[in-house]
């Protein structure tokens, strides 16, 4: 069975708060409700992950909590990576070439447009394809399964395929 990488990008946040910095800045009411919206569809498509790391920023923890508790995944199952918060592409192959071997089903939770740039890289979408990049490629709370490689200790462009892709608002 090939691993998979499934990426969740935060959901919704709140631009109206006295957060300090952007790394502090909590979900919109939006957010809160799409967060665990995706958990329980996660959960029902069977793609659980057995290797979750995500951003430490507040929206993101918020994200990732919310949408384990949906998916019946603890809490401590969560790595934090303090790369994912402004990550580049070279940040996340990085990280993704650390993770467990044994891993089948990593989980990214992040931020764009970091997520993105990932995605088109695995995914060698075309700078002008059918894919409005000003539209966004991930939008809030939006999840992502690729099919991977094996290996990930390199991982060229265009080695992954598109499984899936859903966000929340095209949920019933």
């Amino acid at each position: 069975m090939p691993r998979e990488l499934l990426i969740l990008r935060h959901a919704k946040s709140a631009w109206d708060t006295d957060a300090p910095t952007d790394f502090e800045r909590p979900l919109a009411r939006r957010g809160l409700k799409a967060a665990p919206r995706m958990g329980k569809w996660i959960r029902r498509q069977k793609m659980i992950p057995d290797h979750i790391i995500a951003s430490p920023a507040r929206r993101a923890q918020q994200t990732v909590k919310l949408a384990c508790k949906a998916m019946k995944v603890s809490k401590k199952e969560i790595n934090q990576d303090a790369r994912i918060y402004g990550a580049s592409t070279e940040d996340f192959l990085t990280i993704l070439a650390e993770t467990p071997k044994s891993a089948q089903r990593v989980m990214l939770v992040g931020h764009n447009p970091g997520l993105e740039f990932l995605f088109a890289y695995l995914c060698e979408l075309p700078d002008n394809g059918p894919f409005d990049y000003e539209a966004g490629l991930i939008k809030t709370a939006t999840a992502v399964l690729l099919e991977m490689p094996d290996d990930w200790s390199t991982l060229p462009s265009g080695c992954a395929r598109l499984v899936v892709k859903q966000n929340p608002r095209q949920l019933k």
